[in-house]
């Protein structure tokens, strides 16, 4: 007989990787603060083998407007300026021959409010996942009722499902909520 624990574990651990999913999202959205999470998924032609950023340069934080990103090799000052512009960040990058500096403009509100359209898409997605999730945890209660699970065991796995997909709905709101506010403080 399947245990409620054997379906609700993998439907939790899917649910956590859901709220990482977005949590990424959400870090490489810019809301006008300068942060290293810019660069990420930007990679550079190393010795050809695409390479992230972060790890053929020194990406630091001067100040909350300014990325400065240190090559460790010289030659590569252009190929990172480059992959900066194909990566279309909205950012232009200036270089003094020795670091590249990314100056991060204030939004407008325009701007910001697009932002928070973006921020909304992804909220969503990670919800649309999580009742995924669910779904497919219900139907599995369902199915161990079918091949011998009790009824009052399969029902209360459905309401421990249900709560499951609660408390991460709330997680997703929170999130949601945190970075509106990051986005829209001027």
């Amino acid at each position: 007989m399947t245990e409620p624990k054997t379906i609700l574990d993998p439907a939790q651990a899917k649910m956590d990787k859901a709220i990482e999913f977005l949590v990424e999202a959400l870090a490489s959205v810019r809301a006008g603060k300068a942060s290293t999470n810019l660069l990420n998924g930007i990679t550079v032609d190393y010795y050809g083998n695409p390479t992230p950023i972060s790890q053929v340069a020194s990406v630091t934080v001067p100040d909350a407007r300014t990325v400065l990103i240190q090559p460790w090799e010289k030659n590569l000052i252009g190929a990172i300026e480059k992959a900066i512009l194909v990566a279309n960040i909205g950012l232009t990058p200036s270089n003094n021959g020795e670091h590249i500096r990314l100056n991060i403009p204030p939004l407008t509100e325009e701007r910001r409010k697009e932002l928070v359209k973006q921020i909304k898409s992804e909220a969503e997605t990670a919800r649309i996942s999580i009742r995924n999730i669910r779904r497919d945890a219900v139907e599995a209660f369902k199915k161990a009722q079918k091949e011998g699970m009790p009824e009052d065991m399969a029902k209360d796995g459905e309401d421990s499902s249900q709560k499951l997909t609660d408390k991460y709905m709330k997680k997703v709101d929170e999130l949601f909520a945190a970075k509106e506010a990051e986005i829209m403080t001027v």
